[in-house]
């Protein structure tokens, strides 16, 4: 840290001594942030453990009250499933037919997946997260050797994605006479109801899947149809707690089922529909 200051300092340009300073000083803000979050678990799995608050006080030489205090500050500790941020969030883009023949067209994203952009940038708010999303060319061409990324796009539309989605041995897309999900555990498929009868539901699948680099991880949201991926993300707003006790950062997948307005897009109800596959041992 004193070198790092003293880097700064060193500085000549005034003005690039007051970027760098900015930059710095927002980098030791997340980590006062990401800090904070790991204390408060930590505290809280002391007492899961069946740690009195006193017990817990006497050993971080505190008080008592001030134990309590250090339990409800900071970021909840499911904030880590996301990453320490800021958070890209890739999102599918499609090409919009011109208006007119000598017109080029231009790159799209879809109602549903806009909608999850601003869900998910609300609730990684809540935890002192900050979000962006970029648009995935047609091509499907996207870098996944990044941190903190939460990709959102399916495998019809990036050859890439398709690419590391065969690595799941649990769970898989599939395609006959329409797309569909697949336990491969159990044999079972998961067809939309879109298609079956056309309802207004989808599945969607959830995942934290390898980097192609194999120095990392993504987290990765997709449905059957674009409205399963919005499935996925109030499955999210509502059970991530949950979800992160159980997986921590480490590598899964399962699916979502969800029910949703027709006219308004806004999903009414979701709920995980197979176990939650890890992929680590």
């Amino acid at each position: 840290m004193h070198e790092e200051l003293e880097r700064v300092a060193g500085i000549a340009p005034p003005v690039d001594r007051a970027k760098a300073a900015i930059d710095l000083m927002a980098d030791y803000q997340g980590r006062v942030v990401e800090l904070s979050r790991i204390r408060r678990e930590a505290i809280e799995e002391a007492s899961a453990s069946g740690m009195t608050q006193a017990e817990i006080a006497a050993l971080l030489g505190v008080s008592r009250g001030r134990v309590g205090q250090l339990a409800a500050a900071g970021p909840p500790p499911e904030r880590a499933f996301f990453g320490v941020g800021p958070v890209t969030i890739p999102v599918a883009g499609k090409y919009e037919a011109s208006k007119t023949p000598d017109q080029n067209p231009s790159e799209v994203v879809t109602r549903e997946d806009l909608k999850n952009f601003e869900h998910l940038r609300k609730l990684m708010a809540g935890m002192k997260l900050e979000a962006d999303y970029e648009v995935i060319p047609p091509t499907g061409i996207v870098n996944l050797n990044r941190e903190h990324l939460v990709v959102i796009c399916g495998p019809r539309l990036s050859p890439i994605i398709a690419q590391v989605l065969e690595g799941d041995d649990y769970l898989r897309f599939r395609k006959d006479t329409a797309w569909h999900l697949v336990d491969l555990k159990t044999n079972t498929e998961f067809r939309s109801p879109l298609d079956t009868d056309g309802t207004a539901g989808d599945v969607g699948y959830l995942a934290r899947l390898p980097r192609l680099d194999g120095k990392g991880t993504f987290l990765y949201i997709a449905g059957i149809h674009a409205i399963g991926a919005n499935g996925v993300v109030h499955y999210l707003e509502n059970h991530l707690a949950d979800l992160y006790r159980e997986v921590k950062t480490r590598r899964f997948s399962t699916l979502i089922s969800c029910r949703y307005d027709p006219e308004t897009l806004e999903v009414l109800e979701s709920e995980r529909v197979t176990p939650i596959y890890r992929h680590e041992v």
